[in-house]
């Protein structure tokens, strides 16, 4: 049985995939890549593949996915399936990179924590935003991920390199799934992933969801992604 190995977003911890690893195992072992040892997307993509399986079923959502993209291009063979949630294959922009200096300077200051609940809008639908306990989980996540942990992976998002020309080598069934409410990393970004793909991918939008998927609609999430590994054993 191939393993599965999945990639958290920024400030988040293998808890944002709580809802699917049961379900997942029935494919095989589930890992959950630590993302955090490194302040560039190559760095962190070689220091996982050290510990990951030799063959293994690819999933990242948002940062996870800008890590799978250089997994991919370090050690293609290795990969049989592709999960890009709620993510992009763009560089950052300038305005991007800025935000996430001035979030780094905040957390220097000690301020980690007003710094994610000022993004929690940007996360979540308003719905869940209202929702005490959906807002603890992304804290919860938060401080498991650490300030020191979270500024290294700004720093890597900010310095990402623009994985389109190299989408096009993707060779393995991949899924891109999005949330229809998805902000930071709307639908026509997936679009554009499928596209550069082509004929290997398949695009999912998931309602009532914004970019963290998983933790808004964790059952649609886990069926998308069981029913595409079972798709493509």
């Amino acid at each position: 049985m191939t393993p599965t190995l999945l990639i958290p977003g920024l400030a988040c911890s293998a808890a944002l995939f709580r809802d699917q690893i049961g379900a997942l195992n029935a494919f095989g072992p589930v890992h959950i890549a630590d993302h955090r040892g490194a302040d560039t997307v190559a760095e962190l993509a070689a220091g996982i593949l050290k510990t990951a399986p030799s063959h293994f079923r690819l999933c990242g959502l948002s940062m996870g996915g800008y890590i799978a993209f250089e997994i991919w291009r370090q050690a293609p063979e290795r990969v049989t399936h592709m999960a890009l949630l709620d993510t992009s294959a763009r560089p950052d922009t300038p305005e991007g990179t800025q935000k996430r200096k001035d979030a780094i300077a905040l957390c220097r200051k000690g301020q980690y924590l007003r710094v994610i609940k000022e993004g929690i809008p940007n996360l979540l639908t308003e719905e869940h935003v209202r929702t005490a306990a959906m807002r603890e989980r992304v804290l919860e996540m938060a401080e498991d991920c650490g300030v020191q942990g979270y500024i290294s992976q700004q720093m890597a998002n900010a310095s990402r390199p623009d994985s389109r020309p190299t989408l096009s080598t993707i060779t393995v069934p991949t899924l891109v799934l999005v949330g229809e409410h998805d902000i930071l990393t709307p639908e026509a970004m997936a679009v554009e992933m499928v596209e550069g793909i082509g004929e290997h991918a398949e695009l999912e939008v998931l309602q009532q969801a914004a970019h963290l998927t998983p933790l808004e609609q964790p059952l649609a999430v886990r069926a998308a992604l069981t029913e595409f590994f079972a798709r493509y054993p």
